[in-house]
């Protein structure tokens, strides 16, 4: 994110996390093994080895499947694993995207063999929404894991489209296809006014869809087909229009993940009232939401990162406390080793705790 924290995490990602001291008042580095050190064990968090990269919060039934899926090779447990999982929620739409990338995966390692599973499925069960969703997706994951050109990759997003088509037609009413679209659409560089016809369908069938809307403000970021306005204003329109319980009103700040200026690395900045106004908002909707909504752990990820980056440690260590164990969620995901680039912001937010008088006594679960 910055030539500042890119040369700090290079530092800390070689060191064990032990070696950060404990110092009232601020935070270095002590020799391994030291007395001092703050040691993130201490709190009952994983190994960095350990960290499961696949998803960004438990979902055990999925692993499950998925275990016996890919060391069989047989999609059926993944069939009706989504087969009663219901449409409209977040919950399908994050397993399609998983299973997808499970197979994405696969067919990148072994390109000749890898997610034969996946093509047996849409060939014996063609008129099975899951397998139909978890193609188009599959798709897409392709297009942005492939490397290949951009003739190649618009080929393969323009397969995605057909097939999203496709998924819809087998699933009226199920927002998983047309979420897949909107990656389509940013990706094969929708106008705008095509953009906001698709999107149209989201609100259709599910309009307070938190992972939907993830997917639809990256089109409106600056860095594809819109600009910091645009994508502020998709994010704040969508958090005034939320309800009580909602995590749409942390929208705000993945709005301003997606826009921080690469030369604004100082902790003021992490302390403006434009990021004070966007934590505040994503703090009120993780007290507000309910405790099993799926998508609760994207919105803890990211505020690990601003909360760590404003040296706001107890608070960081609260969200800490919920999500470790899985890091397959923004910001994480967009590092090389999400493992690693976790781990350091963790060793970070306990040895700023410590720093400040915070121990294992004195964290509440």
């Amino acid at each position: 994110m910055g030539i500042l924290w890119g040369l700090m995490a290079a530092v800390m990602i070689g060191l064990v996390v032990s070696q950060l001291l404990r110092r009232r008042g601020g935070i270095r580095q002590v020799a391994p093994g030291s007395p001092d050190a703050a040691d993130p064990a201490d709190y009952g968090f994983m190994l960095q080895e350990e960290l499961d990269v696949r998803l960004p919060g438990p979902d055990q039934d999925l692993l499950d499947v998925m275990a016996v899926v890919q060391r069989n090779q047989d999609f059926t447990a993944a069939a009706q694993l989504l087969a009663g999982t219901g449409k409209e929620t977040e919950t399908r739409w994050e397993r399609v995207q998983a299973v997808a990338g499970a197979a994405a995966l696969e067919a990148q390692q072994t390109p000749r063999l890898g997610a034969g599973w996946l093509h047996a499925w849409r060939s014996q069960q063609p008129k099975d929404a899951g397998g139909a969703q978890v193609f188009a997706e599959f798709l897409v994951q392709q297009a942005w894991r492939g490397g290949g050109t951009p003739d190649e990759q618009r080929i393969v997003l323009e397969e995605a489209r057909d097939a999203c088509d496709q998924a819809a037609l087998l699933a009226p009413g199920d927002p998983v296809p047309h979420i897949t679209h909107l990656a389509v659409a940013r990706g094969l560089g929708y106008s705008q006014a095509e953009f906001e016809q698709l999107w149209l369908k989201i609100l259709d069938t599910a309009p307070g869809h938190m992972g939907a809307h993830l997917a639809g403000l990256r089109y409106w970021t600056e860095k594809w087909h819109g600009s910091r306005e645009q994508a502020f204003s998709f994010a704040e329109a969508a958090a005034a229009r939320a309800p009580r319980g909602s995590l749409l009103a942390a929208l705000p700040l993945f709005a301003l993940y997606e826009h921080v200026p690469e030369v604004n690395l100082v902790r003021g900045f992490y302390e403006s009232e434009v990021v004070t106004k966007a934590l505040h908002g994503a703090l009120f909707a993780v007290h507000s939401a309910r405790p099993d909504d799926p998508m609760l752990a994207h919105v803890r990820h990211l505020l690990v990162f601003f909360l760590v980056r404003g040296e706001r440690w107890s608070e960081a260590m609260r969200q800490l406390v919920h999500v470790d164990g899985h890091v397959g969620a923004i910001p994480w995901t967009a590092e090389p080793d999400p493992a690693a680039s976790y781990a350091v912001y963790r060793a970070l937010a306990v040895a700023g705790y410590e720093a400040n008088g915070g121990s294992p006594a004195t964290l509440r679960h």
